[in-house]
């Protein structure tokens, strides 16, 4: 069978910097060819070649078997490739069909075909298996929902290959489970499939082909199934037993105890946080997990049940009240909740730590203590590019996380709660990430991990709470934190 999409010695270069070099790989009608590798490795540049965003500097790329040069959006649409970005593009105000035939919509006499717009709304989402009302507004549906568009909206007219970049980012188990089965969908018809993802265990159960990228370089690629050791040392040029930095130690008083703790989304929730170690939250989206991590941290509000940081009971409500009592909180949205994605990077690190920190004098901001101090938190975690003068909107999802876990080293917090921390992020980063986490128990602080990656879970935590309709349903700890008791306990 001759190959749908076929790439051969593909470079790309802005100036010395080469993005990807001699990259060669073929996708066949029908199949899931995924994308592996670090941000940086070259992926993205990839992506963006594809879909005209990206002119090649060097090598061919080959459709149908022809040779083709795809210099716009529109060519790489008129062939076929269509891409669905991990930043959605979503009119929120217009509704489910109009976002789907958004720049395509039918019409009769120079106006708005409206019927046949939602007829063949409806007809598409047919196709993926999706029951969504075409006439909903956009911008009030989930972000699992949004997706769902971006991907109808890429079906119009005639898609033959269609690219993924990090579909189920944000998205729970249930969510991602239902957007594999729509890939599976649309491979059956004879779709052929790039997927971009940071998620091993999606990758493992979903792709035909795995290419890994490293530096902008081909490093290998391999027919599934394949031990996932074997692309987490080809991703990262070292051994996979190093992904997950955890080291067992001897859990001291409790910092951290909730009980009958209540609020939206939260009921009687009972639990306790020993210094010296990480608990893990276990739960599917809409579970009440991370609403419980809001709680905590004064986001949401607690109706009744008491907050004990450190030993001391805690009524504060505002999350500059329990900062202040000892509790650090890093959001899992860090572009909107997180950084200052217009100003330097340093500004995000001492966010709220200006103070705590001495870096100001006379109620001035010393910007150049400042940014010293933010360089060397960062450097810390292996920031990369190693500077903070760029704006925080330039940098990776793994080094925007970085500067978030940098502004926690400014504060001597007893209680350090990380919402979601590697979603989005690649493994190389994740491994940094997981560093500090256990770096920061070891240090003697209390750490809780809010997490939907039951296998990160696993590999980061002394005990689990599972959490389901906003109740804790159990408690594991050591050899039993399987990833069948946490499911056996998510209902």
């Amino acid at each position: 069978m001759s190959a749908l999409l076929e790439l051969r010695g593909l470079s790309k270069s802005f100036g010395p910097f080469t993005a990807l070099s001699g990259v060669s790989l073929e996708v066949q009608p029908g199949q899931v060819h995924a994308i592996m590798g670090e941000n940086g490795a070259g992926k993205s540049t990839l992506i963006k070649a594809l879909s005209g965003l990206h002119t090649p500097s060097s090598g061919e790329i080959r459709f149908d078997g022809r040779p083709v040069r795809i210099e716009s959006p529109t060519q790489a649409t008129a062939l076929g490739i269509r891409t669905v970005f991990q930043e959605l593009h979503i009119a929120p105000n217009l509704s489910v069909a109009e976002n789907i035939m958004l720049g395509s919509a039918p019409t009769v006499a120079g106006l708005v075909d409206r019927r046949r717009m939602r007829s063949d709304s409806r007809e598409v989402l047919a196709r993926l298996g999706v029951d969504l009302d075409v006439d909903a507004r956009a911008g009030r549906l989930s972000r699992s929902e949004q997706q769902l568009i971006e991907i109808a909206r890429s079906l119009m007219g005639q898609a033959r290959c269609l690219i993924l970049d990090e579909p189920t980012a944000s998205l729970g188990e249930a969510e991602s489970r239902r957007l594999l089965d729509i890939v599976r969908r649309l491979t059956s018809e004879g779709v052929g499939v790039i997927y971009v993802s940071h998620r091993m265990h999606e990758v493992l159960e979903i792709a035909d082909i795995v290419t890994v990228l490293r530096d902008g370089i081909h490093v290998a690629t391999y027919s599934t199934p394949i031990a996932a050791d074997a692309l987490v040392e080809a991703m990262i040029g070292r051994p996979a037993g190093q992904l997950y930095a955890h080291t067992a130690g001897i859990a001291g008083p409790p910092v951290l105890e909730a009980a009958g703790l209540n609020g939206d989304g939260v009921h009687d929730v009972d639990l306790v946080v020993h210094a010296g170690e990480v608990v893990g939250i276990a739960g599917l989206i809409g579970s009440g997990k991370s609403e419980l991590a809001r709680t905590l941290a004064g986001l949401l509000p607690k109706r009744s049940g008491t907050i004990v940081v450190d030993g001391k009971p805690c009524d504060a409500r505002t999350p500059a009240g329990m900062l202040k009592a000892g509790l650090m909180y890093y959001p899992s949205d860090r572009r909107r909740e997180g950084l200052l994605l217009r100003r330097p990077l340093s500004e995000s690190v001492t966010l709220g730590a200006l103070g705590a920190a001495g870096l100001t004098r006379l109620g001035l901001i010393d910007t150049r203590k400042e940014r010293r101090r933010a360089q060397e938190l960062t450097a810390r975690l292996a920031l990369r590019p190693a500077t903070v003068a760029r704006n925080a909107l330039l940098y990776s999802g793994g080094n925007q996380q970085k500067a978030l876990i940098a502004r926690g080293l400014l504060r001597h917090a007893r209680v350090h709660v990380f919402d979601e921390p590697t979603v989005g992020i690649d493994v190389g980063a994740k491994a940094d990430v997981y560093a500090q986490i256990d770096r920061t128990a070891r240090d003697g602080a209390g750490v809780v991990v809010v997490s939907s990656d039951l296998t990160e879970l696993i590999g980061v935590s002394d005990r689990v709470y599972v959490v389901a309709e906003g109740r804790v349903r159990g408690e594991l700890r050591g050899d039993e934190i399987t990833e069948q008791a946490i499911a056996e306990r998510f209902f």
